[in-house]
């Protein structure tokens, strides 16, 4: 392949960025590169072809009819060519590259930087960049290849994969329970209570062999922080339902109780996710493999 063949394909990628990122600066910050060249390979590339792709101004950029045509094809032929290139590699198409993952804060630090590690051991010519995220994420906008979320799951044109659930079981300190004990679930709504904002606030539905059942809650402290929520239940502040893998070794030391083991709540699905495309590239498919082994997820 020439040179300008080359070029031309990068300009189509360049074009795309800006399209989907919405802005030079955002597509240059994408890119790892300056708005300048971002700027002139657009310039070239309308050049090229004779005609504008883009109006732009201060404030937006906007498809003309002609640059609506030449993304969409742009894509395809994109999407063609990197499918040529992967069948003639074959199984030498091995993962390199940067991958941009968004994770929750509380499971991205304790449970999957583990996975990561192995994964990237695995695969020297890859590097990941970890962002720590509760929140809505821009996936296209903001250059994210996945993300990996505890609890449901938004976004239609996401290509989501269970790889685990969450088991959260009720939690106290001991001295919290010293002169008021529970053997059913109706005796926890007359303790303090700490919630987890994020999915529950003023009652918590629990499980068993036997059924389920609601308990109404008035909880002394509210947080969006596992770990917040951990340090107040160690404190003795309240009851809480927490994630097993937060407070497991608490309970081997006997700093927190475990509350009505025969009950615990709805168990969480957490998935890795990432934006819908006809072909992936083999960084990220490597890094969902390897993040489903690690939990034996299906």
């Amino acid at each position: 392949m020439t040179a300008a063949k080359v070029d031309r394909l990068a300009s189509m990628e360049t074009f795309l960025r800006i399209v989907d990122a919405g802005s030079l600066s955002a597509a240059a910050r994408q890119l790892g590169t300056s708005q300048p060249t971002v700027s002139r390979r657009l310039r070239a590339l309308e050049g090229a072809l004779g005609v504008p792709l883009l109006k732009r101004s201060t404030h937006a950029i906007q498809l003309t009819e002609t640059g609506e045509r030449y993304a969409a094809r742009a894509r395809e032929l994109l999407e063609e060519w990197r499918g040529f290139e992967a069948a003639i590699r074959g199984g030498l198409d091995e993962p390199e590259g940067t991958l941009r993952v968004v994770v929750p804060h509380a499971f991205g630090q304790d449970q999957l930087v583990g996975p990561v590690t192995k994964f990237l051991h695995m695969y020297p010519k890859v590097a990941i960049e970890w962002f720590l995220s509760d929140g809505p994420v821009r996936m296209v906008e903001d250059g994210i290849d996945c993300l990996i979320r505890v609890g449901p799951l938004q976004g239609e044109s996401l290509v989501a994969r269970k790889i685990h659930e969450v088991k959260r079981i009720v939690v106290a300190a001991p001295s919290l329970l010293a002169s008021r004990p529970v053997t059913r679930p109706l005796h926890l709504a007359s303790l303090p209570w700490l919630a987890f904002g994020t999915f529950y606030r003023n009652r918590v539905r629990l499980e068993s062999a036997r059924g389920a059942t609601t308990v109404e809650i008035r909880p002394r402290f509210v947080t969006d922080s596992l770990y917040a929520l951990r340090t107040a239940a160690l404190d003795g502040l309240g009851v809480a339902v927490a994630s097993e893998w937060l407070v497991r070794d608490d309970l081997r030391a006997g700093r927190l109780v475990h509350v009505l083991p025969r009950w615990s709540a709805p168990r969480l699905p957490v998935y890795i996710a990432y934006p819908q495309a006809r072909l992936y590239p083999a960084k990220l498919r490597a890094f969902v493999d390897v993040m489903r082994e690690a939990f034996d997820g299906p």
